[in-house]
């Protein structure tokens, strides 16, 4: 699996949330919204591909990052219509 470092976020607008996986997220790992985007603006971030769950249509990534309290975070994730989907935090 390679480092990918050059995953370009700049058309990036901003998070989409499905309310599913905003509960999910929350009851199952006790991670908030917040904090999973917090990540994205914090070093050190790691970006994986997610090769096995990725497909044609869509290409699926693997983040290990930390919130702004110091909480190591991983998510799943891609992105759709220049928004971050997180899948599974």
């Amino acid at each position: 699996m390679k480092l990918v470092i050059d995953l370009d976020l700049s058309g990036v607008e901003g998070f989409n949330w499905d309310k599913g996986n905003l509960n999910k997220n929350r009851l199952k790992h006790n991670v908030e919204p917040t904090e999973c985007e917090e990540i994205f603006f914090n070093k050190p971030i790691i970006i994986l591909p997610d090769e096995i769950h990725s497909t044609n249509r869509e290409k699926r990534y693997r983040v290990i990052g930390v919130s702004t309290n110091g909480r190591k975070i991983a998510l799943a994730i891609t992105i759709r219509n220049n928004k971050i989907r997180v899948i599974m935090a």
